[in-house]
């Protein structure tokens, strides 16, 4: 059974989907206090899984606000070097990526498999290591980003995994609630 594609989601005028939206928002920048800096090349962060729940909840384009403007938010309290933009666009798409393969669809690892390698390869992979040249002259091929990629993997399918089934779970008791 095909699925209909459509980047359509939660109104944004909506007082529900700005309030979730902004409660999201300030979840990733207090995830963001806790990331781990190996490098000024590397780091690991768990904001992602608000990225992943307000593309769940609200769809891509709401996703992607959610990233783009935490992103900011999180630069303007805590600076770590210069403001670049690139990163910002990292984190629009990753709630972008998120909300397009798992907005109004069952979660199933799979599906959180795909979305993450997805995200991964376009943002981590891609994208990350030209901005990282572009401001520090840094190789564009890092092997200690291809492992981090590789060993974070589960974990981020398995963070966002759990997330996804509580908030269908919760959808369910709700609609149950309702009729």
């Amino acid at each position: 059974m095909k699925e209909k594609f459509s980047l359509k989601g939660a109104n944004i005028r909506d007082v529900r989907t700005l309030t979730g939206s902004a409660l999201l928002i300030a979840l990733a920048v207090i995830i963001d206090f806790f990331r781990l800096v190996i490098s000024n090349l590397l780091e690991i962060s768990f904001e992602f899984v608000a990225y992943a729940v307000a593309g769940i909840l609200y769809g891509p384009i709401i996703g992607g606000m959610v990233g783009g403007i935490s992103d900011v938010i999180q630069y303007v309290i805590r600076p770590s070097g210069p403001f670049f933009p690139g990163f910002t666009l990292n984190a629009i798409l990753s709630g972008f990526i998120f909300g397009l393969f798992l907005y109004n669809r069952k979660i199933t690892v799979k599906r959180v498999a795909l979305a993450v390698l997805v995200e991964g390869l376009v943002v981590t992979l891609l994208l990350t290591p030209l901005w990282l040249s572009i401001m520090y002259g840094a190789k564009i091929f890092a092997l200690p980003r291809i492992i981090k990629f590789v060993a974070m993997f589960p974990l981020r399918v398995a963070l966002i995994y759990g997330a996804g089934k509580v908030l269908e779970k919760q959808r369910l008791t709700r609609k149950f609630k309702s009729v």
